[in-house]
């Protein structure tokens, strides 16, 4: 329309042109007639004279005349323009209307083409002549959804992800708010990649959805991939700026296109671009001869080497790669790591001559759990070849084939107690264990988690400590158990007065709540609640002065206190060599009543007491000290310690081990049979589990079963259940039972160990198939020291039986014994379910005698 108007305006403004020229020649035609007219009317008339009046009439008639020749010829001229401008008028619209036809045809032609190739391609045109007016939308609406409704178009969240959606609507908003132009690559829902494209035009919005594919398509993801590729090399570039570490490319011709600062700082350039305009390079030009040829040959190069870089001699890792355009690289400054790799050899090597010294066995393992470093002690602790372990084996492999050697702790279930030894690898505080190994020694075994991951070992050969201080704690014990068995009172005070030690016997006599004792009262407090008791209190004054006099002054004081309560005591104070004081109190009154009648007899049991005072303490000590000492120092003989012994000087020191344990043994069971016959063993009685005391008794001879190739076969009804018994006497009699079963079989025999509840009762049946007992020894086979080889391997003293009767009849119950020559021996024991009754009507009998 716009250019319609120019023309219109452009055709009547020439036409208006012609019109005034041709009306102004008229013009001049008419005025020219009219001045010729006049002239002839004049000529016509001056030849004849008038006179005044009639010239003045023939004059305003001339007037008149001119007058109306002009009106008429003004008339005739205004007719003929007038038909002149139609003609021209007609002659141009009618032209004009011709152009406007055609000008229509080729618009229409036009608009054919535009709505040919709108829809040649698929794509959506959406327009908006105003923001808020309805836009108008056309196009394949199969672009977006299967539903044809325009309306769907501009819902952005029904045909794309929520975040396109949300990025396309705040476009489309700034479009027509703003004007703000945009351009956007999405995927639809159907997974169709789109183009949206949103700009104005002449005052007007247009958004166009068109789908890429085809070349199109490849062109965008082209495009993307190459501004993914321009990012990542841009952050790739910056990192390496950032980094300090010089990094640089080259072209096919091998020179520096691009270089980061820390390459121009180390080539003693101002900047990257000084740095390559004059070529600069880091390293030597033997090395760059190098790298180029690898990078040719192998397409990379790698290399520690050194550059001079501010005066400094540094040490770089460098690595140079082939790529399309030529080769990039970067070199990593590494001379403090390399100083502080040499100066940790340096030390490694020093904490290994160090750690070889010691007597302590050391064995490192890293993360991985292979071993990493061992020293001297480890390799003479352990059987195992330098080769093998120079090899860094892994920890279980050590285990497995110290377990093999059998020099690890026997267990029943291995792979479980590795793995236990293992998760040492995810401790984070140190633990230590003994490992009782079945040579006999014992192994103190510390297990240290490494701050960097992995173990350290700390292995201490501790047999002799721990035979002292099992010998030292089995002394205790039995200090302990004769000091309760006592019917004397005891007490030790130390050196600042206050109570050590007591015994039931003393709490007893002296009427004490053993809470008060175990409180460790001072001997004021004692001498305050006993003065009041005694006929004669200076007496015990005379005691409380033993104990606070002075170390010069301690002597022994005896003294017999009467009470008031009728009873007599013989009480004495005995300083002991740590400055000490041991209290004894003696209830004599029974033997003061009657001491003429009884003379005799108190005699004879104060002989028969201190004889097996004597007796303890000759065994305990004259025997058992020896006899530790002689298996301390043969072990320490068969370990090597003192140099190697050959293999009959091993074998014999294997049988002098084997025979010392066996003694051992026999004194304990010694031991336990004085103690029965003082009537000072007591029973500590529990709820003891049937089954788990059978597993117990089995898991202590297995060596032996293995040994003689005997089988164990342990047979339990339902129900079994539990009893109240001292547990370890119950494991005590089933391990003798046992023992004696395997030494009466032979290879290849079963060994059975049942146990049934009958009532009240738990019975226990030892049998096997050896070569039974004959009738004649059937009476004697419970005697002391009575012993039947019967053509069997059993050598003993003659206890095993003896000691099963005791505990068994201690426990109220029975032993019977079936058997038959060639056809076996079955033992029976039979335990009261619940002990308790039995065992404290006795006590209260005794308390009253």
């Amino acid at each position: 329309m716009r250019g319609f108007s120019g023309a219109g305006r452009s055709g009547i403004g020439g036409r208006t042109r012609r019109f005034d020229r041709s009306r102004a020649a008229k013009a001049a035609a008419g005025l020219a007639l009219y001045q010729l007219a006049g002239a002839l009317a004049c000529a016509r008339d001056v030849s004849q004279p008038l006179d005044a009046p009639a010239r003045l009439a023939f004059d305003m008639a001339s007037a008149q005349a001119n007058v109306a020749g002009l009106a008429i010829l003004t008339l005739m001229l205004l007719a003929t323009i007038t038909a002149v401008l139609h003609l021209i008028g007609r002659r141009i619209w009618t032209r004009r209307v011709r152009e406007l036809e055609t000008e229509l045809a080729r618009t229409n032609a036009k608009l054919d083409r535009a709505s040919l190739m709108l829809r040649s391609e698929s794509q959506i045109l959406i327009s908006w002549e105003r923001p808020d007016a309805e836009p108008t939308i056309e196009g394949d609406f199969a672009l977006i959804a299967d539903s044809p409704l325009p309306s769907r178009v501009l819902g952005f969240g029904a045909w794309l992800e929520p975040a396109e959606a949300a990025r396309i609507e705040e476009a489309t908003g700034r479009l027509l708010t703003r004007g703000e132009a945009f351009a956007a690559a999405v995927v639809s829902l159907r997974g169709r990649h789109l183009e949206l494209d949103g700009r104005p035009v002449s005052g007007s919005a247009v958004m166009r959805i068109r789908d890429v594919s085809g070349e199109r398509l490849q062109a965008a993801k082209l495009g993307d991939q190459f501004a993914r590729a321009e990012g990542a090399l841009d952050g790739l570039r910056r990192a390496l700026e950032a980094a300090d570490m010089p990094a640089w490319t080259r072209d096919a011709a091998g020179r520096i296109v691009w270089c980061n600062s820390p390459y121009a700082r180390a080539v003693d350039a101002p900047d990257d671009q000084a740095a390559i305009d004059k070529g600069g390079e880091l390293f030597d030009p033997a090395v760059r001869r190098e790298a180029a040829a690898a990078v040719r040959e192998t397409g990379a190069w790698s290399r520690r080497t050194s550059a001079v870089v501010g005066g400094e001699r540094r040490t770089f890792d460098a690595v140079e790669a082939r790529t399309a355009a030529g080769s990039a690289g970067v070199a990593r400054d590494i001379s403090e790591i390399a100083a502080l790799k040499a100066e940790m050899e340096r030390n490694e090597d020093d904490y290994s001559r160090m750690i070889d010294r010691l007597s302590t066995a050391v064995a490192i393992f890293d993360k991985s759990k292979r071993l990493t470093l061992y020293n001297a002690a480890y390799r003479q602790i352990w059987p195992l070849e330098p080769a093998f372990l120079d090899q860094g084996p892994s920890d279980g492999e050590i285990l497995d084939l110290l377990r093999a050697k059998r020099q690890l702790p026997e267990q029943v279930d291995f792979p479980a107690w590795k793995a236990q030894q293992l998760n040492a690898y995810r401790a984070i505080e140190p633990s230590e264990t003994v490992w009782h190994l079945p040579d006999g020694r014992a192994l103190r075994v510390v297990t240290a988690p490494n701050p960097k991951g992995g173990v350290t070992y700390l292995y201490d050969d501790a047999t002799q400590s721990y035979a002292l201080a099992s010998q030292v704690n089995a002394l205790t014990h039995v200090q302990g158990e004769t000091l309760d068995a006592l019917k004397e009172g005891v007490a030790a005070f130390g050196a600042d007065g206050r109570m050590k030690l007591f015994n039931p016997a003393f709490a007893e006599l002296w009427r004490f709540d053993p809470a008060v004792l175990s409180a460790r009262p001072h001997i004021d407090e004692i001498a305050r609640a006993c003065k009041p008791l005694c006929r004669k209190p200076e007496l015990f004054d005379d005691l409380r002065a033993m104990i606070v006099d002075l170390p010069d002054h301690r002597q022994s004081r005896t003294a017999r206190i009467e009470r008031a309560d009728a009873l007599i005591l013989d009480c004495a104070a005995l300083p002991l060599p740590d400055g000490a004081t041991l209290m004894t109190t003696l209830d004599v009154t029974a033997g003061v009543n009657v001491e003429r009648a009884l003379t005799e007899r108190n005699q004879a049991l104060v002989a028969a007491e201190k004889l097996r005072n004597d007796f303890v303490n000759h065994v305990s000590y004259e025997l058992r000290t020896p006899l530790t000492n002689i298996i301390g120092f043969t072990q320490l003989l068969a370990a090597g310690g003192v140099g190697p012994l050959n293999p009959k000087q091993l074998e014999y020191a294997g049988f002098i081990t084997d025979s010392s344990h066996a003694l051992l043994a026999i004194i304990d069971d010694i031991l336990d049979l004085a103690s029965i016959d003082a009537g000072a063993l007591d029973l500590r009685l529990e709820d003891v589990d049937v089954a788990e005391a059978m597993k117990a008794a089995a898991a202590g001879v297995q060596d032996r079963l293995s040994d003689a190739a005997i089988e164990l076969r342990i047979v339990m009804t339902d129900g079994v259940g539990s009893l109240s018994a001292d547990g370890r006497r119950v494991r005590q009699v089933l391990f003798n039972l046992l023992s004696n079963a395997i030494n009466y079989s032979e290879a290849g025999q079963t060994v059975t160990l049942a146990a049934m509840r009958r009532g009240s009762e738990i019975v226990f049946k030892v049998s096997d198939r050896g070569r039974g007992i004959p009738p004649e020894m059937i009476e004697r086979v419970f005697d002391r020291f009575e012993t039947f080889p019967n053509g069997s391997r059993h050598r003993g003293p003659g206890l095993g039986l003896s000691i099963v009767r005791e505990m068994v009849e201690l426990h109220h119950g029975r032993v019977l014994i079936d058997t038959a020559p060639r056809e076996g021996t079955t033992v029976t024991c039979i335990f009261p379910v619940d002990a308790s009754p039995q065992l404290a009507a006795p006590s209260e009998q005794q308390s009253a005698q």
